[in-house]
């Protein structure tokens, strides 16, 4: 599982001119499924983003979570983070999971945002959305379920 997270003053998506999901200070997470995704992967990606530490302190240090400082979620699905360019121009979206797994995926990441109590917003899964968002700082982390770890 993938999740391009941005730390946001504010973000919306909007479907047919309508604005479905709306925040001010938190996050915007965008968020990929792959096709062998499993519920640790699921988990990883909500404990992760829930609490990424993108938030500055009294001194200015980025040492506080979404959780912390009150902040909240508007989740996005987006399969063309499991694009791959390495051979040719054109992605191959080969890795991404079939909207039948990835749309129950995405759900449950976002309950699993919100039982851990953060506000959540979402987009339309698989609808063509519009996303607008002010990024703070800018911040911009990338999560991934599979990335080594250190």
């Amino acid at each position: 599982m993938r999740a391009v997270v941005q730390r946001v003053l504010e973000a919306s998506v909007t479907v047919d001119g309508v604005v479905v999901g709306r925040i001010e200070r938190g996050l915007l997470v965008l968020l990929g499924v792959r096709t062998d995704d499993t519920a640790a992967d699921l988990e990883y990606a909500v404990q992760k983003c829930a609490h990424l530490r993108v938030f500055e302190d009294e001194e200015g240090k980025m040492n506080r979570s979404a959780l912390e400082v009150g902040g909240a979620v508007l989740a996005v699905s987006q399969f063309t983070l499991y694009g791959d360019v390495s051979h040719g121009r054109r992605p191959s979206f080969i890795d991404a999971a079939r909207p039948e797994q990835a749309e129950p995926m995405y759900e449950a990441f976002c309950s699993g945002l919100g039982r851990l109590g953060l506000p959540v917003e979402r987009g339309i899964f698989g609808a063509d959305m519009k996303v607008a968002l002010v990024n703070d700082g800018p911040v911009t982390i990338l999560v991934d379920s599979r990335a080594p770890k250190r």
